[in-house]
C-alpha cells in the first residue's frame, strides 16, 4: 500500500496551517506596544548613558560627526540702528549613535520618535552671534527627535533667533550687508564633535521671502572653527547678503531733497524789492531740509564715518544755505547800487553846476582853439571794444541784478555737476564690492 500520498498531504495542510497561524499572528501585533519595548530596551537605566558621546566613524575613537543643516522659514526685520537681523528657522541636526540599534521588525518600524531631548545624547553647539532666542511651544513643543535602526539619529526644532549683524553703512542707502549666522560647539573641542554641513542642499530658504527693504541675493556656507587657550572648537557659518532696496530712499529722501533744492532757487527770479517773500522762502526750505536731515540721522547708528546719504544731505542743506546767502549779498548790493545811484546824481549836480561856470568863462577866449581841445578830447576818448560777455552782463546796469541772474545759471549748473559726480561715484563704487 502507498502512503506517500496521503503523507504528502498532510505536510501540505500542516505548512498551510502553520503559515496562516503566523499571518494572524503578525496581524495582531501592536507595533506602538513594541515601540515602546525597544525604546525602554535600548534606552533602559543601565544599558545607555546620554552622557557620554557617541564613537566616531565605524566605532572608532575619533570625533562624533553632526551633520547640520537649516530651513530658513522667514526673516522679520533688519535693524540699521541696532546692527541686528531676526531669524525664524528649522534647525537639524543628525549623527549615528551605534548604541541606539533596534531590530526593525522587518521593514515594519521606520524609526523610533522621542520628544525628550535628554533622553539621548545631545551636541552642545550654540549660536555664537544670538543676542535674543527662544523655542516654540504653541500647541506643543516644536522638537522631535527620530532614532532610526542602524542608529542615526535626527534632531530638529523650530526656533526664533535675534543674532548681531555688524553692518559698513558707508554706502548707505546704496549698500549691501551679509549678515551671518554662526554656530560653534561649546565644550567639545575638535578631538571629540566636528560639524559639518549635510551634503547637497544644507540650507534652504521659504520660498516667496519678503522683506521690507532689503532683498536676500545669496547665501554661502562655510566652516569657522576657532582656536582659544582650551583647544579648537568646530563652527559653522551661513552669510546672508542682502541689497537694500533703493526705491523707498529714492522717494522719501532723494527727490524731496532735490525739490527744496530746486525751491529755493526761485528767491532769484523774485523782485529784489520782496524782502518778505525771499526770506521767508530761504528760511523755511533751510528749515525744512535741516529737518529732513535730522529725521534721516534718527533712524541711523552714530558711527565716525561719512555715509553716502550724509554727503547728499549735507551738499543739499548747503545749495539752500547758498540761496539764503545769496539773497543777502542781493540785498546788500542793492543798497549799495542806491546809495552809489545818490553819489552819481550829486556828482552829475555838481559838474553840471561846475560847466555852466566853465562855459562862461570860455565865452572870452578864441573860438578855434577850444574846437582843436574838443577834437582832441573826442579822439582820446574812443569806447573800448566790447566782448560778448560784457554786452550781455551791460543789459542789467545793477549789480544786484546781475548776481541774481549769475545766480540762476551758476546754482543749478553746480548741483548739476554734484549730481553726476555723487551717482557715479557711489554706484560705480557698489559696482566695485559687489565683484
Amino acid at each position: 500500500m502507498d502512503y506517500s500520498r496521503p503523507i504528502c498531504a498532510l505536510l501540505a495542510l500542516v505548512v498551510f496551517y502553520l503559515s496562516h497561524l503566523a499571518q494572524c499572528t503578525n496581524a495582531k501585533i501592536n507595533f506602538r506596544e513594541k515601540e515602546k519595548q525597544i525604546l525602554d530596551q535600548i534606552l533602559g537605566p543601565g544599558r545607555y548613558d546620554a552622557r557620554i558621546r557617541p564613537s566616531g566613524i565605524n566605532g572608532t575613537d575619533g570625533p562624533a560627526v553632526v551633520n547640520i543643516n537649516l530651513f530658513v522659514r522667514s526673516i522679520t526685520t533688519i535693524s540699521d540702528i541696532k546692527m541686528e537681523y531676526s531669524v525664524q528657522l528649522t534647525f537639524r541636526e543628525q549623527w549615528l549613535d551605534e548604541r541606539l540599534k533596534f531590530n526593525n521588525l522587518g521593514g515594519r518600524l521606520k524609526y523610533l520618535t522621542l520628544t525628550e531631548a535628554n533622553r539621548v545624547w545631545m551636541p552642545d553647539l550654540f549660536f555664537s552671534n544670538e543676542k535674543e532666542g527662544h523655542f516654540h511651544n504653541i500647541i506643543m513643543p516644536n522638537v522631535y527627535i527620530r532614532i532610526f535602526p542602524n542608529g542615526n539619529v535626527l534632531y530638529s526644532i523650530r526656533i526664533s533667533l535675534t543674532l548681531s549683524c555688524p553692518m559698513n553703512l558707508k554706502l548707505y542707502p546704496l549698500d549691501k550687508q551679509t549678515c551671518s549666522l554662526r554656530m560653534a560647539s561649546y565644550g567639545w573641542t575638535t578631538d571629540d564633535l566636528v560639524f559639518l554641513w549635510k551634503e547637497g542642499d544644507p540650507v534652504q530658504v521659504v520660498k516667496n521671502l519678503h522683506l521690507p527693504r532689503f532683498t536676500l541675493e545669496k547665501f554661502l556656507t562655510d566652516y569657522c572653527n576657532s582656536k582659544t587657550n582650551t583647544g579648537e572648537y568646530s563652527c559653522l557659518k551661513v552669510d546672508l547678503l542682502f541689497k537694500r532696496e533703493f526705491s523707498y530712499y529714492l522717494i522719501q529722501i532723494y527727490i524731496p531733497c532735490c525739490m527744496l533744492v530746486i525751491v529755493s532757487w526761485v528767491s532769484f527770479w523774485l523782485d529784489q524789492g520782496a524782502v518778505p517773500a525771499r526770506v521767508s522762502l530761504g528760511v523755511t526750505t533751510l528749515l525744512t531740509m535741516a529737518t529732513q536731515s535730522s529725521g534721516i540721522n534718527a533712524s541711523l547708528p552714530p558711527v565716525s564715518y561719512t555715509k553716502a546719504i550724509d554727503v547728499w544731505t549735507g551738499v543739499c542743506l548747503t545749495f539752500v544755505f547758498g540761496a539764503l546767502l545769496e539773497f543777502a549779498l542781493v540785498n546788500y548790493a542793492s543798497r549799495s547800487d542806491m546809495h552809489r545811484e545818490n553819489m552819481k546824481k550829486t556828482r552829475r549836480e555838481m559838474e553840471a553846476a561846475a560847466s555852466m561856470d566853465a562855459a562862461s568863462d570860455l565865452l572870452d577866449t578864441d573860438s578855434n582853439t577850444t574846437f582843436a581841445m574838443m577834437r582832441q578830447c573826442e579822439i582820446h576818448m574812443t569806447p573800448p571794444k566790447k566782448n560778448c560777455c560784457r554786452i550781455w552782463m551791460s543789459k542789467f546796469p545793477t549789480r544786484s541784478k546781475r548776481i541774481d541772474v549769475i545766480s540762476r545759471i551758476t546754482f543749478p549748473l553746480v548741483f548739476a555737476l554734484f549730481n553726476l559726480a555723487y551717482w557715479s561715484t557711489y554706484l560705480f563704487r557698489d559696482e566695485e564690492e559687489q565683484k
